[in-house]
């Protein structure tokens, strides 16, 4: 029983029951204060009642005021989608990529190489119309083909001192600076006077390779098939590393070279350089392989898998003929982000970004704690996020799923080999020998990759690899090298390198990469 409710009977009581403490004037005060205390109960009751009602009301009003939530990284997308539809001339030869980033912010600042675009007239072009063996269509020969190629140096009266250089998968044939085009190149710092590629001595040929977008033939060149001059988009063959490799071969006859002083390559190059002295070792002097393998692995074909996936599910890539259309520029950007993790390494992004965040946004509060965004706010975040931005729309979309696809393909075993029925050229007879860098454990293909690098058994080959590398793995450069001396080479030269830049050490490592080449072909 509630005080009040007490209160009132005991007002309303007569006679004897009435406590002693309470008189006949007493009552009618009594029962006026019950009155007034349950009017006083009832009020409280009805504001409990309309509590939540207020609460709901206030917050809602509250959310009203809010500003919408923005995502600058996703609406620039939008942005760039904008751009292109603003212009009749969208196509990948006439677009190119904004610059969005501070020149300021760490992101967009570094030892990375330049990758342009090269002009048209900047490059030469060997033009073939003899048809080229395909490995994948041994029926379907591809009937004419270009390939764009850049040269520095001077050709000897012999023809004897020419070096190919092989591309990684985006280079173009613009490895250095020429007369033709003075813009620095992706190996600036390898080529010339008296450096690793010793021009003074040397003839140094660098194509685009087949396959490719930067003047070679590829899946956006002109189908001659096709009745209304389209491209071939994903009417393009699947390529090998041999393929490309044997469009070299012709150029090569064309410039009426019989034998390379060296074939020498990094990454993808450095495939294209093994299988340039397995296609042709009496036509190849020395052979250089760096950061590479003799076997793709099914680590590194996760990771290209991954960016050709991410490339494909972007609705303008429209199953690989989009060159009427829009390029399929998200896509590309996200597979370019995920491409730069497997360049570089956790060291050193933990020395160059760490931790850091980028500047805050001017609508931080003044107190507390920075708020977080979930757009790229990490510097390392900023930093991919302009990588792709840069990328994307200076390289073809199909071009990196054919090149990147011929890279998973290729293997060196025995076994791969002759399920491919590829046969070697006029290899010498091998020297018997099965040492090796003593691998622990060996990898159980060991002897199958030692039995296909048989004929470069008599081939000098130097191979570098570097201890920070997740794409290539240095244990994928000591297979190769330890696959060599048990095949009986004897002229294998191995060096590992240390160092925090990955992959990407190749260009940038110049004292140390620079120094063993030019010691090499000295």
């Amino acid at each position: 029983m509630s005080s009040i409710s007490f209160l009132r009977q005991i007002s309303q009581r007569k006679g004897s029951s009435t406590p002693h403490f309470l008189r006949p004037h007493h009552r009618a005060s009594l029962a006026a204060f019950a009155t007034v205390a349950r009017a006083h109960a009832n009020q409280k009751d009805a504001a409990q009642v309309l509590l939540p009602a207020k609460r709901a009301y206030s917050n809602a009003a509250t959310r009203q005021k809010r500003e919408p939530p923005t995502f600058p990284c996703v609406e620039a997308h939008a942005a760039r989608e904008e751009r292109l539809q603003s212009t009749t001339k969208h196509h990948l030869v006439t677009t190119h990529a904004p610059e969005t980033s501070n020149n300021k912010d760490p992101s967009s600042t570094g030892p990375e190489p330049p990758y342009a675009r090269p002009n048209p007239s900047s490059y030469k072009t060997f033009t073939s119309r003899k048809p080229l063996p395909l490995v994948y269509y041994p029926n379907q020969p591809l009937a004419e083909y270009d390939i764009a190629y850049e040269t520095w140096g001077t050709l000897n009266e012999s023809k004897s001192n020419a070096i190919l250089l092989h591309t990684g998968l985006s280079a173009s044939s613009h490895a250095a600076s020429t007369a033709a085009n003075p813009a620095p190149g992706w190996w600036e710092k390898f080529i010339g006077p008296g450096k690793a590629l010793d021009t003074d001595q040397h003839f140094i040929i660098c194509t685009n390779v087949l396959g490719g977008c930067y003047g070679s033939t590829g899946p956006s060149s002109q189908d001659p098939t096709d009745a209304n001059g389209g491209k071939y988009g994903t009417n393009f063959p699947v390529l090998s590393i041999f393929d490309m490799v044997r469009a070299q071969f012709a150029l090569l006859d064309e410039l009426g070279i019989k034998k390379l002083y060296a074939s020498v390559g990094s990454s993808m190059g450095a495939m294209q350089s093994l299988a340039a002295g397995w296609l042709h070792p009496e036509r190849v002097g020395k052979v250089v392989s760096i950061s590479g393998t003799a076997r793709s692995s099914p680590g590194a074909i996760a990771m290209r898998f991954a960016q050709r996936s991410v490339l494909m599910a972007d609705p303008n890539w429209n199953n690989g003929f989009y060159y009427d259309g829009l390029p399929p520029h998200t896509g590309m950007k996200l597979a370019r982000q995920i491409a730069t993790i497997t360049y570089r390494s956790g060291p050193e992004w933990d020395q160059r970004f760490g931790r850091r965040f980028r500047d805050a946004p001017s609508q931080q509060p003044a107190n507390g704690p920075r708020v977080p965004a979930l757009c790229p706010d990490f510097l390392i975040e900023t930093y991919l996020d302009h990588q792709g931005e840069q990328f994307c729309l200076k390289y073809d979309a199909n071009s990196l799923i054919y090149v990147s696809k011929a890279m998973d393909l290729f293997d060196l075993t025995h076994s791969a080999l002759s399920s491919l029925h590829l046969t070697s050229g006029d290899a010498p007879d091998p020297k018997s020998g099965n040492s090796h860098l003593h691998l622990t454990p060996p990898p159980p293909h060991l002897s199958d990759l030692a039995a296909g690098l048989m004929p470069l058994v008599n081939t000098p080959v130097l191979i570098l690899g570097v201890q920070s590398d997740i794409l290539f793995p240095v244990e994928q450069q000591r297979e190769c090298a330890s696959a060599l001396k048990m095949a009986g080479n004897s002229q294998v030269v191995y060096y590992e390198l240390g160092g925090v830049w990955g992959h990407d050490t190749f260009m940038l490592d110049v004292p140390n990469v620079g120094g063993a080449i030019r010691g090499f072909l000295s």
